[in-house]
C-alpha cells in the first residue's frame, strides 16, 4: 500500500481554512479528502445566518470529489483550532465514502500537532444503507 501523502493533505487543508467563512462562530476549520484514485479535494466551512444551513468544511470536500467523479475516500484531513475530529454529521456522511478511511486531525495554532485515528474509531457502528 502506498504511504499516505500526509503532508500534502496538511497543506491543502490549512491553506483552504483561509476561505472559511465564518462570521458568526469565528471558527475556522479547512479539510482535505483523497480518493482511492490519489487525487486530493479540499473544502472549508461555510456558515449561514440561519445556523442550521452552516456546511462543515468536510462535507464540502467530500462534496468537491463527488462532483469530480469520486466516490471512494482512503483518508481526510481536518485542521481547526484545537485539532477537533468531526462532528457525528460529518463522520456518517464520510463513512458512506469510506467507512475505513484514516483521519488526520491537524491543531491549526500548532499544525505540528497532528493526531490519527480511523473513522471506524470515531463512528464504530455507522448507519448504512449498502447501496455503495
Amino acid at each position: 500500500m502506498t504511504p499516505l501523502p500526509v503532508e500534502t493533505l496538511r497543506s491543502a487543508a490549512l491553506a483552504v481554512r483561509t476561505h472559511a467563512h465564518a462570521p458568526y462562530s469565528k471558527f475556522q476549520v479547512g479539510a482535505a479528502v483523497l480518493t482511492s484514485g490519489g487525487e486530493i479535494f479540499a473544502g472549508c466551512n461555510v456558515e449561514n445566518a440561519s445556523y442550521g444551513l452552516t456546511i462543515c468544511a468536510e462535507r464540502v470536500a467530500v462534496g468537491a470529489a463527488v462532483a469530480a467523479g469520486h466516490k471512494q475516500i482512503v483518508a481526510v484531513a481536518v485542521v481547526s483550532s484545537g485539532g477537533h475530529s468531526p462532528c457525528g454529521a460529518c463522520r456518517q456522511v464520510l463513512s458512506e465514502f469510506g467507512p475505513a478511511m484514516e483521519v488526520i486531525l491537524i491543531d491549526a495554532d500548532d499544525p505540528t500537532k497532528t493526531r490519527t485515528t480511523t473513522l471506524a474509531a470515531l463512528l464504530p457502528e455507522q448507519f448504512s444503507s449498502g447501496a455503495l
